[in-house]
């Protein structure tokens, strides 16, 4: 039987892919092939960036009305076809159903942040800033602007992007991961079916052949992106080098600090729900926990027993909750660092290697390896599985300072019942998002997104109000008007001078 293949959407339509390479695309869960995702050459980029320059300068002067208008009926569409997306996610990605609801949910925040573009876009005015002088500032878009997004995410981090560029007035080019592109295809399709002018949004399958034109591609005007480090500072490097406005989400090692007065109980729970969750392919999964002082022993216990009860099967079965991993390769990968931490002298007190699944689905158990130190692999490197390491620490400052030497500073957060230490932690954090007894702390979508160091390359965080500085560029207007009373038009009363 003849394999599926997955087109892109271009113009309103679907375009067949025609450079005669493909991607394979699986289910997790089974281990099988269900589809190939066509990989654009350079000419069918050029075709999306060609329609999405083509639709600019109508869309750009589409009313404010008009543009939330259709942004409210898009984020209605993704709301009632929430079912089909979640199911999309779960047979590509692998995560269970309820985070691939949630997943939907927390997109649908950055749409209806959207919405209310008319009143984030105003500018600002001076009547008579000099004797019949006005001077204001507008926000104008920038024109085609391209995002490029990862797998472990690919309808919400797709959402962080468009409908804030496109409520702005720019239109969009999307290039979405290889690995499940199923779910932006159905979001370019609602879109559409919102009454979007066609080239507003496409979609472009691909690999580095795409992403190296997208980067260099003279009439797109920005680029954003998330995905690993390595990637980050590519994009960043290559697009700036391009002349293009870049900003570029990189990943995270995020610890999770919990203090001797914390709730062992909510700790526990937090970091397991928080490590295991989408079988730990979160940019802002919890990486490591920093026990200080004595809670370690009993918060190892706690998190232990939980582990025992978390239930890893299928996405599609309710009673999961956690899935597979994306692929094979990178389930044995993960593996191999769980040996790797042995080898190097941490404890493992839970090994996900040991644990068995029914036929060839790319399934990996949960693993915690305590007893953890900064020189370890386990610690230094961006594992990206269900894999928990505990580092103990005798000290709040000690734990900070490991907070601080962290190359990376996506998010952290710290549990406690103290309100001091809280607050002074939240000072403290090397990080560019805090949370204080919440393991997660990933903003909503009318604040913004993104960390420190080498957890993003560029000076902009995504969505909410800086994702619409990034999208726009102000201009400033100085006007100078005659003379009233010079004027032939009369007005039938005096003037005031």
């Amino acid at each position: 039987m003849d394999m599926r293949t997955i087109q892109h959407h271009v113009n309103g339509n679907r375009l067949a892919a025609c450079s005669g390479r493909t991607h394979p695309v699986f289910n997790p869960a089974t281990g099988e092939q269900t589809a190939a995702v066509g990989l654009a050459s350079t000419d069918e980029v050029d075709a999306a960036v060609a329609a999405a320059r083509d639709a600019f300068s109508d869309w750009r002067r589409t009313s404010l009305a008009v543009r939330t208008k259709l942004m409210y009926a898009f984020r209605n569409l993704v709301e009632t076809h929430t079912d089909e997306l979640a199911r999309l996610l779960t047979a590509e990605h692998g995560k269970v159903l309820a985070d691939a609801a949630g997943e939907v949910a927390r997109g649908i925040e950055n749409i209806e942040y959207a919405c209310g573009l008319a009143d984030l876009l105003k500018g600002s005015y001076n009547s008579q800033a000099s004797t019949g002088v006005d001077v204001y500032s507008v926000r104008e878009p920038l024109g085609v602007v391209a995002g490029i997004t990862p797998f472990n995410f690919p309808a919400m981090v797709p959402l962080w992007m468009f409908p804030n560029a496109v409520a702005c007035g720019n239109t969009f080019v999307l290039k979405p991961s290889e690995r499940d592109p199923s779910a932006p295809l159905l979001l370019a399709e609602l879109f559409d079916q919102a009454g979007f002018p066609p080239g507003v949004f496409n979609v472009v399958n691909g690999d580095k052949v795409a992403v190296d034109r997208l980067l260099t591609h003279p009439d797109i005007a920005a680029v954003s992106f998330v995905g690993s480090t390595p990637i980050a500072r590519y994009v960043y490097e290559t697009g700036t080098g391009a002349g293009k406005r870049v900003q570029a989400l990189g990943g995270a090692k995020n610890h999770m600090v919990v203090l001797p007065d914390a709730d062992v109980d909510l700790a526990a729970d937090a970091a397991v729900s928080a490590a295991y969750g989408s079988a730990g392919e979160r940019c802002m999964a919890v990486s490591v926990v920093v026990a200080v002082g004595g809670v370690g022993d009993p918060l190892v216990g706690a998190i232990q027993e939980r582990m025992g009860k978390l239930s890893i099967g299928p996405g599609m079965d309710g009673k999961s909750e956690m899935g597979p991993l994306i692929t094979r390769e990178h389930r044995d990968r993960v593996a191999g660092y769980v040996g790797a931490g042995a080898e190097e002298g941490a404890t493992v007190v839970v090994d996900g290697r040991n644990a068995t699944f029914d036929g060839d689905g790319f399934f990996l158990g949960v693993s915690l390896l305590d007893n953890v130190t900064p020189d370890m692999t386990v610690y230094r490197d961006e594992i990206f599985g269900p894999v928990l390491c505990v580092v103990r620490a005798d000290s709040y400052q000690e734990a900070v300072e490991l907070v601080e030497q962290n190359p990376w500073g996506n998010g952290t957060a710290i549990f406690t019942r103290d309100g001091g230490a809280a607050r002074q932690f939240q000072e403290d954090a090397d990080a560019g998002m805090v949370g204080v007894n919440v393991p997660i702390p990933v903003p909503v979508g009318y604040h913004s997104f993104g960390g420190w160091k080498q957890s993003l390359f560029g000076d902009t965080h995504m969505y909410g109000p800086e994702g619409v500085h990034f999208y726009t560029k102000a201009k400033v207007v100085t006007a100078r008007w005659p003379d009233p009373a010079e004027s032939q038009v009369d007005l039938g009363f005096p003037r005031n001078r």
